[in-house]
C-alpha cells in the first residue's frame, strides 16, 4: 500500500448540485514536519475528482488535508 497526503484546494458544484462536483487535491509540502516529510519523497502532482453524490462531496472541505491510500484491487 502507498500512503499519499492531499489537501482540497478546490471543490464546486457542475452546472448544478444534481450533476454532481469537481473537486481538486494537490500534495501537501508544508505545515508540518510530516508534510515536509512526505513532500520529500512526493514533490508534485495533483489529484482531480468529480462526485455525483452531494453525501460524499459534503465530507470533502476546501482547506483540509486527506490521506489516500492506494492498493492493488485484487
Amino acid at each position: 500500500m502507498v500512503r499519499c497526503k492531499f489537501v482540497c484546494n478546490s471543490k464546486s458544484s457542475l452546472s448544478n448540485e444534481d450533476d454532481g462536483f469537481y473537486i481538486g487535491f494537490m500534495p501537501v509540502y508544508a505545515g508540518s514536519k510530516e508534510n515536509e516529510e512526505f513532500f520529500k519523497y512526493t514533490p508534485a502532482g495533483q489529484l482531480e475528482l468529480q462526485l455525483v453524490n452531494k453525501a460524499t462531496a459534503d465530507q470533502i472541505e476546501c482547506g483540509k488535508e486527506y490521506y489516500i491510500d492506494i492498493s492493488p484491487a485484487e
